[in-house]
Parts: C-alpha cells; sequence; structure tokens
C-alpha cells in the first residue's frame, strides 16, 4: 500500500481512539471541573464499562445486536450508580478534600480492581459487535486521464468503527446541550463558578457532587462498551486510559469541556497514527513530552483559566 492510503487508514484508527478517548476524558474533566477532585479509579471505572458489557452480552445471549443495546444502556447506568454510592460513602466523608481524594480513589481503584479480579477472572473475553461489515475506502491518484479512484487492496475498515466514531459525536453533543440548554446545566455550571454560593441559594451541592460524579464514570463506561468489541475486556484495561485521559486534561485545561474535547482528537489522532507507524510506545512517549512542554509554558492548558 503506498504512504497516502497507509496514512488514512492510520487516520481512521486515530478517530476512532479519540473518540473513545473524549468521551473517556470528558467524564474525568467534568468531575474535576465541578467538584475539583482528582478522580485516580476514572480508569476503573472505564474497566467496569467494558466487563459489565461482556457480562450483559454473555448473560443474555442470543442476538449480539440485543446484547450490545442492552450493554450500552445497563452498564453505564450501573456504573454511574456505582460512583454515586462511592462519592456517599467516601468522598463525602473526607469533605473532598484535594489531598484526601487523591488517596481515597486510588484505594477505591484497587477495590474495584481486586474484586473484579475475584469475580470476573484473570482472562480477557471479547464483545461481539452487533454489526461488523468490512467496508472497502478509495483512494485517488492523478493518471494520465487526469482525476480518477481506486480501491487500494488493504485499505478499508469496518462499518463497526464509523458507527463509535459517529455515535461519539452524537454524545458530544448530548452532553453540550445538556450543560448549555438545561437547568440542570445551569446548576452544574453554578456549582463549578462558585460551590458556597450556589448552596446559598438553595443548590444542594452535596447531591450535585454524586450526579457529576456518577455522570463521569458513566461517560467512562459509556466509552468502554462502544470499544470493547474492538478490543477486549481485561481487568487491568483501565491503565492507559487513565493515564491518556490526565494527558487530554492537562493539555487542555482541567475544567474545560472545549479543552478537553480538542487535545482528546490531537491525542487521540496522533497515538494512533504513531502506533500504525511505529510503536504504541512512541505515542505514549511523545505525549508524555507534549504534556511536559505544556506544564512548562503553558500551564493552566490550551483553553484553561489563567489564575488570578
Amino acid at each position: 500500500m503506498d504512504f497516502g492510503p497507509h496514512l488514512m487508514l492510520a487516520m481512521l484508527e486515530g478517530l476512532v481512539q479519540a473518540s473513545v478517548l473524549t468521551l473517556t476524558a470528558l467524564g474525568l474533566s467534568l468531575v474535576f471541573g465541578v467538584m475539583r477532585v482528582v478522580n485516580v479509579a476514572h480508569g476503573e471505572f472505564f474497566m467496569l464499562g467494558a466487563v459489565l458489557a461482556w457480562w450483559i452480552t454473555h448473560m443474555l445471549g442470543g442476538s449480539a445486536a440485543i446484547g450490545f443495546v442492552a450493554a450500552l444502556i445497563i452498564a453505564p447506568l450501573l456504573v454511574g450508580l456505582l460512583a454515586g454510592a462511592a462519592d456517599w460513602l467516601i468522598l463525602r466523608r473526607v469533605d473532598y478534600d484535594p489531598e484526601r481524594t487523591i488517596v481515597a480513589t486510588i484505594g477505591l481503584l484497587y477495590i474495584i480492581q481486586q474484586v473484579t479480579l475475584m469475580t470476573y477472572g484473570p482472562d480477557a473475553h471479547p464483545v461481539a459487535p452487533p454489526f461488523n461489515t468490512r467496508l472497502a475506502l478509495p483512494w485517488f491518484e492523478w493518471g494520465e486521464a487526469g482525476f480518477a479512484m481506486y480501491w487500494p487492496w488493504g485499505l478499508s475498515t469496518t462499518s463497526y468503527k464509523l458507527f463509535v466514531i459517529v455515535a461519539a459525536i452524537v454524545i458530544l453533543i448530548g452532553v453540550w446541550l445538556l450543560m448549555a440548554k438545561t437547568r440542570i446545566g445551569l446548576i452544574l455550571r453554578a456549582t463549578q463558578l462558585d460551590s458556597e454560593i450556589a448552596q446559598a441559594f438553595g443548590i444542594p451541592v452535596e447531591r450535585i457532587y454524586a450526579l457529576v460524579f456518577g455522570m463521569g464514570a458513566a461517560l467512562a463506561a459509556l466509552g468502554a462498551v462502544l470499544v470493547v468489541p474492538i478490543q477486549q475486556a481485561h481487568y487491568l484495561m483501565g491503565a492507559d486510559p487513565l493515564l491518556l485521559s490526565f494527558i487530554v486534561v492537562i493539555i487542555g485545561g482541567l475544567g474545560s469541556l472545549r479543552g478537553t474535547v480538542v487535545a482528546a482528537v490531537l491525542i487521540g489522532m496522533s497515538d494512533g497514527i504513531i502506533s500504525v507507524f511505529f510503536t504504541p510506545t512512541l505515542a505514549k512517549m511523545l505525549a508524555t513530552l507534549l504534556v511536559a512542554m505544556v506544564l512548562v509554558y503553558r500551564p493552566q492548558g490550551l483553553f484553561g483559566a489563567r489564575s488570578a
């Protein structure tokens, strides 16, 4: 395959990674933006979404499409409820203190991971995609007859990968509409701006914190359900999404939803392209180097506000 088609294939793979990473990082950014809590267990909520997706589809059996749709609804809901319960049982007890919440979520990380290992087991399990048609992709060339299209061997993708990209875009639009156009979004933005003033105006801040923590975990689980037919569910699969999500929110700006989306596309695309042409390790190294440069030259991130 020539370089052009090969690059196009790498960009498609990068778009799939960017789509899932955007949802995962958006959940982490939302939690920090409203609660000022760094959730170290965020990757384990991602892992739980994948494991629950396998469990739901395995229990239902029958049609892969029915099992996938059920997992797409039930898994994020269960993970969100679990995260809300963790907020009530753990984070509220430490009064959302930044240092203690980091330690608490580290403990939560290991609890979720080890309970999953004891119940789910150490093996990776696949989830069948609801549809997976192979689609040949065209390329172009300039020949003696001028512009012409052709179909290079190997330049193809699947209908499910295109669905992941479209689904992520739809979910992002839904989150934006929720935050910008609804009353609950107004309450979330007011709590983010000043939680004490919000509480003085009668907003139940602790309930909002539980809701936001659950929403952040549910977004991560939703990304996991979308990606698990491409990857496999495994009890250790939360490490990479956690690392990349932290990279994204640092580059985009802690608490900035717009910066999170831009940085997720940047990191996801570069990670996919570099992984195809070189190695995934090099992609992680370059992403970490980019974080170091952002912290040195623009500590607030690309879209973060400067501290007063």
